[in-house]
């Protein structure tokens, strides 16, 4: 959902906190128009190999992004407080770059302005698009009935060897191992390993639970930490 604010452009090297959100400074911004996996989302390779999608997708915008100042031209804020903004480096358009090397999907939902350059991806099968993975609006919900998108070629049992990996109580790698509960009032809170309520939070709802990668991507999720 989309909050009308001020405009402003942001600039500066940005701090990436995964392949949709960065800092540039104090500025918190997301992506607009766009919707990258999530750090701890897995995906399967063009073999059929499980994958660790959404921390390369980051590694990939780190790379391309090589240290270089961004420009990010706002318009509004999202439920989360992050400020919306379509980003540039130079005179490319970050967001379109994204999609098009299949590190990210159009978020139709909210814009049709990268729906081209997702089909582009798609056809070439580069990044996600080369293998079997879940959209990530719906990894955020992901139920034993959720789509499966990718390559004709993937595996008949891709949906079990996606869903069956992440719906257990084992991080999906031990870079994130933080915990958050998305039902937790009035806000989003997340647990590190060694806290108090870390081993008590079962993780198995895949719908009100969500593993992070970093303490900077669960208050980017607008999650605060558990106190101790």
């Amino acid at each position: 959902m989309m909050v009308p604010a001020a405009a402003f452009e942001a600039r500066g090297v940005p701090q990436i906190v995964d392949a949709d959100t960065v800092y540039i400074g104090q500025t918190k911004i997301r992506l607009q128009g766009v919707d990258a996996p999530e750090m701890d989302q897995i995906c399967l390779d063009g073999a059929g190999k499980q994958w660790q999608c959404g921390i390369d997708a980051r590694s990939s915008l780190e790379e391309h992004s090589a240290g270089r100042p961004w420009r990010c031209e706002t318009s509004g804020k999202d439920r989360y407080d992050r400020d919306l903004a379509t980003c540039f480096i130079g005179n490319e358009d970050v967001n379109g770059w994204l999609v098009r090397q299949g590190w990210a999907m159009a978020f139709q939902h909210y814009s049709k302005a990268y729906v081209a350059d997702e089909e582009k991806a798609r056809m070439a099968g580069n990044g996600l698009w080369r293998g079997a993975f879940i959209a990530p609006w719906n990894w955020r919900h992901r139920s034993r009935a959720t789509t499966i998108l990718g390559a004709v070629s993937v595996p008949i049992d891709a949906q079990r060897a996606i869903i069956g990996r992440s719906s257990g109580d084992e991080p999906p790698s031990p870079a994130c191992a933080i915990k958050g509960n998305l039902r937790a009032s009035p806000t989003c809170i997340y647990h590190v390993p060694g806290g108090q309520f870390y081993d008590r939070l079962s993780m198995k709802d895949t719908r009100s639970r969500r593993w992070f990668c970093s303490e900077a991507e669960a208050v980017a999720a607008g999650c605060r930490r558990a106190k101790q």
